[in-house]
């Protein structure tokens, strides 16, 4: 964030076309990024990462589609030099080398069964967790897999807030 003071600080004075663009690094929807900034100033990083997860949890289906369409699938190398792609790098980095292609068939699965990309937040879990969550929840009706793909966003969102600051800082 340039010519701007570091951190939260920095974030809360950044004019609201620039804070929406660097919350969409953040979730990828234009809803979620205009709630967010909307709701500066923030205290501090837990407000800011609770104003997250609320958004998240108030956006339509829709607005949760547009920000799938962001993410690549679970197990494929992210693509680009985005902060994104390096936030899913990271997120992504217990993925072992044997478990992709299992990952990519189940992708393909979720995808046929919900009609878009598996979401899961990858940070802390091993590759096998991921795999194994995924076919879990290919079993999973609509309704309920709706609320955990919120639920997912929701966390991811938190934890990248948290990293947008972090790295202003």
């Amino acid at each position: 964030m340039p010519n701007t003071p570091p951190g939260l600080a920095g974030f809360n004075a950044l004019g609201p076309d620039d804070a929406e663009k660097e919350l969409l690094s953040c979730c990828a929807s234009r809803a979620f990024a205009t709630e967010v900034a909307a709701r500066r100033p923030f205290r501090d990083a837990d407000a800011l990462a609770d104003a997250a997860g609320a958004a998240v949890r108030e956006l339509t289906w829709p607005q949760v589609l547009e920000a799938l369409a962001a993410h690549p699938r679970i197990g494929e190398r992210a693509r680009g030099a985005s902060r994104e792609s390096a936030w899913s790098a990271r997120e992504q980095s217990g993925v072992e080398e044997e478990l992709r292609a299992a990952l990519a068939e189940g992708n393909r699965a979720y995808e046929r069964r919900f009609g878009h990309v598996y979401l899961v937040c990858a940070t802390g879990l091993t590759g096998g967790e991921m795999l194994r969550r995924l076919r879990e929840r290919l079993t999973a009706d609509e309704e309920s897999e709706r609320r955990t793909v919120r639920e997912e966003l929701a966390k991811i969102a938190r934890l990248r807030v948290g990293k947008l600051v972090e790295e202003a800082g």
